[in-house]
């Protein structure tokens, strides 16, 4: 896949990726702020304003002159949150791109925030907080991240918390985005059925005013941890569910590429091993998967589970025994390579699709200021041995750095805690 970087006095970078074999555009406005970013008073203001940026622009005075818009033309648009970036898209037939680049920039460029708007879309917010509350399967990473980070930035919900979505006024808007939504610090990648050299003028044109100035860093996590570690958000559930992981690695780690490869052989996909022994051999749940996630300064290795809430003990013991196999054990070439072609597969029929491309790109210029490419990325794989494996899940399955999240109405913490051995 090739891409070419232009970068403008101002410091905004434009990602452009012409695809063969695709009728379709994607344009993605990715800026590096996040929830990390916010003071305690500011907890949910990055996903606030991404929820302003919809309601209306001096071009577009309302949110329906925005839908409609893009409406018409079927595209496909939305924004998105997360602890270090947000982001703004639209997928578009290839021939409407010029109004996708045009709504999109415009929204990120010139939203009006309006004070009514701000108060009415207060109530939506936490309408869709009280919905994650409802939602154990989803709400549990943040319960896991909490236990892993604390109080740090890291450790809070992206959505913010009730109370400072109801205190915030226009002016922390402003001046939020006056500190952070920088030309430094903004990409815009554009992929698909493209002109490029069209869309680079195009992006110049719209982009070249926007302000910068010098960014204000995320406060780095202390990441220490002395003993297991658990976290039970007692809630009246059908099922209890279950996160239960390790801390691992930052996202430019050198055994990142080993450590996914790991997560991926015992519980990335349905021949995993965990998997087969939790679901195929003993029924205990019907989703099992383990995952990974990685920030700048901190990372983890995680597996999640729901299950019957008499079989949550037995659940525990089974990963842990998964892990500490797979750590004192050995892997096979044949499993290994199997994990490296899930990974492959994967990556290439993304990359059939432009929304994915563009993401791809941007979000990695977001998070690293450099692109791997596809290639780049095949050939670390490939280079991960079962002897790195090993070592990496001997470095990182330890009791010291266990960690438990669970939902449900489970009550004796201290017999779960007693679990937490490797």
């Amino acid at each position: 896949m090739n891409f070419k970087k232009t970068i403008l006095k101002n410091g905004l970078r434009i990602i452009t990726a012409p695809m063969k074999g695709t009728e379709t555009v994607t344009v993605v406005v990715m800026v590096g702020v996040g929830s990390r970013y916010e003071t305690e008073k500011e907890a949910g203001l990055s996903h606030f304003i991404e929820h302003m940026f919809f309601k209306g622009t001096d071009k577009r005075p309302t949110t329906l002159d925005i839908s409609a818009e893009l409406d018409s033309i079927g595209g496909e648009y939305n924004a998105f949150t997360s602890k270090d970036s947000t982001g703004y898209y639209a997928k578009v037939d290839a021939k409407h791109m010029d109004t996708a680049l045009d709504v999109v920039s415009d929204i990120f460029l010139n939203s009006k925030i309006d004070d009514n708007e701000i108060e009415k879309e207060k109530g939506t917010i936490i309408q869709e907080l009280n919905m994650y509350e409802d939602m154990p399967m989803k709400s549990l990473g943040d319960v896991f991240e909490n236990l892993l980070y604390g109080k740090e930035p890291l450790g809070r919900e992206i959505i913010g918390y009730k109370r400072s979505i109801r205190s915030f006024k226009r002016d922390n808007f402003i001046d939020y985005i006056n500190r952070y939504y920088l030309a430094s610090d903004t990409v815009v990648c554009v992929a698909g059925k493209i002109d490029e050299k069209k869309i680079i003028s195009q992006v110049k044109k719209q982009f070249n005013g926007m302000r910068n100035s010098g960014k204000v860093k995320a406060e780095k996590v202390k990441n220490i941890q002395k003993e297991p570690k658990l976290k039970v958000k007692s809630k009246k559930t059908d099922q209890t569910h279950l996160m239960i992981g390790v801390r691992a690695y930052d996202f430019n780690h050198q055994d990142r590429f080993a450590l996914r490869l790991l997560s991926i052989i015992l519980g990335g996909n349905m021949s995993s091993r965990l998997f087969i022994e939790v679901r195929e051999k003993r029924g205990l749940a019907y989703y099992v998967r383990s995952m990974t996630e990685s920030f700048f300064d901190a990372g983890y290795l995680v597996t999640q589970a729901g299950v019957e809430h008499k079989n949550l003990e037995l659940t525990i013991k089974t990963i842990l025994d998964e892990y500490k196999k797979i750590s004192s054990g050995k892997v096979s070439e044949e499993e290994l390579a199997r994990a490296r072609d899930f990974v492959k597969g994967k990556s290439v029929m993304g990359m059939e699709s432009s929304d994915e491309v563009a993401m791809f790109f941007a979000d990695q210029e977001i998070s690293r200021g450099k692109i791997m490419t596809i290639k780049e990325l095949f050939s670390h794989i490939d280079k991960v041995t079962p002897d790195d494996i090993m070592r990496v899940a001997k470095d990182v399955f330890r009791s010291n750095k266990l960690n438990l999240a669970i939902i449900g109405p489970n009550k004796d913490s201290q017999k779960l805690k007693e679990l937490l051995k490797l």
